[in-house]
């Protein structure tokens, strides 16, 4: 028996897999476009190389990072998300984005977030290009009508 079309659940018609990679991409040119415009955000590996594998490795680090204290974050901070009409999401995306600074610094990678007013403006740099990408990038998914 065919489920109706509101009880189905969407897929990318590509896989789980091409969808992860899609987004781990968004996320790497996005923090590439926010080290050229927030300054005190670096990439400073030794070679344009280095850099590009930085930031593909902090873009993982920085998804896995807000995938999974995200959440826990918003059902313990929710209080704060209602008083603050929201604006507590923007300090909390600053503290994961410096948390995913300090992951990067423990493998070793070169990059570097000089405090929190840059991951504060860099946090919604993230979150506007990555939105912006989005819009360009269309969803595939079946089940939509």
């Amino acid at each position: 028996m065919k489920k109706p079309a509101s009880a189905r659940v969407p897929r990318c018609k590509d896989g789980p897999v091409v969808g992860f990679l899609v987004r781990w991409a968004i996320t790497a040119v996005a923090l590439w476009i926010t080290t050229l415009v927030v300054p005190d955000i670096d990439v400073t590996g030794s070679s344009s190389g280095r850099n590009a594998l930085t930031l593909i490795i902090v873009a993982l680090i920085f998804g896995l990072v807000n995938a999974v204290l995200k959440p826990i974050i918003h059902v313990v901070g929710c209080v704060f998300y209602i008083l603050t009409l929201g604006l507590f999401a923007l300090v909390v995306n600053a503290l994961l984005f410096l948390l995913t600074d300090w992951l990067a610094d423990q493998v070793d990678l070169p990059f570097h977030i000089d405090g929190f007013w840059p991951a504060f403006w860099g946090a919604i740099v993230m979150a506007i290009v990555s939105w912006l990408i989005s819009l360009v990038i269309p969803d595939r998914w079946e089940g939509k009508e």
